[in-house]
């Protein structure tokens, strides 16, 4: 019986094989958690159907206007970011509506890079993403596609 059955293979995508592509999101407007999630399965490869765990099969992703980005209820007052230098006193606890106005790039950055796994593969992940907080960037030579999220 098992002589007839036929068995499937399963696909593992090559580091070799992936070819990434370059997409822009337009933060202006969105909430900063669901863009973020989005914005880190996209980082991972989840968005296609040859995502491989152990392979890094993601695109880059630009994101533009940061810091118009949307915060819902009363996070801007009561949400803290928290900094430790590593030595006795050295945490600094700043609330978002201060980072907000001075880092506006910093707060997408930490929401997405809390999403991606804690792995090497992760830090590589999480190098293709640039976000920028004005409307203008510098990566018009690799022709990224306009994401709608």
């Amino acid at each position: 019986m098992s002589a007839r059955l036929k068995q499937m293979k399963t696909y593992m995508a090559k580091k070799e094989e992936v070819v990434p592509r370059w997409y822009v999101v337009d933060a202006e407007g969105k909430i900063l958690g669901r863009m973020a999630t989005k914005i880190a399965m996209i980082l991972m490869g989840k968005h296609r159907p040859t995502y491989t765990p152990h392979v890094d099969t993601g695109d880059f992703v630009i994101v533009v206007n940061a810091e118009k980005v949307r915060v819902t209820g009363r996070k801007l007052d009561h949400k803290v970011h928290k900094r430790y230098s590593g030595y006795p006193g050295g945490l600094k606890q700043v609330p978002l509506r201060k980072v907000m106005e001075k880092k506006p790039t910093e707060i997408i950055r930490q929401a997405v890079k809390r999403m991606l796994p804690k792995t090497k593969l992760g830090r590589k992940m999480f190098t293709k993403l640039k976000v920028h907080a004005g409307p203008d960037h510098p990566h018009e030579a690799q022709v990224p596609e306009v994401l709608e999220l």
